[in-house]
């Protein structure tokens, strides 16, 4: 039996499965980028995938704690594409 991976979703404050959210990744050179395969090496933040989670997110700025620094806004843009 297999266990299921939580993680918790930066926007919501919740527990979900991970293949339930979205990965946003902080590379060692300070490149901030949405990461559809979930494997890219660094610091990673995840996100619900939905609308209202993504709103969320970007009304809080929840990014730009994640990863102590300035998150652009692009970021939340591609997540919202992602979903849709």
């Amino acid at each position: 039996m297999k266990k299921t991976i939580l993680r918790k979703c930066l926007a919501t404050n919740q527990m979900y499965p991970k293949d339930t959210l979205l990965r946003v990744c902080k590379n060692k050179a300070g490149e901030i980028f949405y990461d559809p395969t979930d494997k890219a090496p660094g610091r990673g933040a995840y996100i619900l995938k939905s609308k209202d989670a993504i709103a969320l997110a970007k009304r809080k700025h929840v990014l730009d704690k994640a990863f102590q620094v300035k998150v652009d806004e692009s970021i939340y843009d591609e997540l919202l594409k992602e979903i849709n």
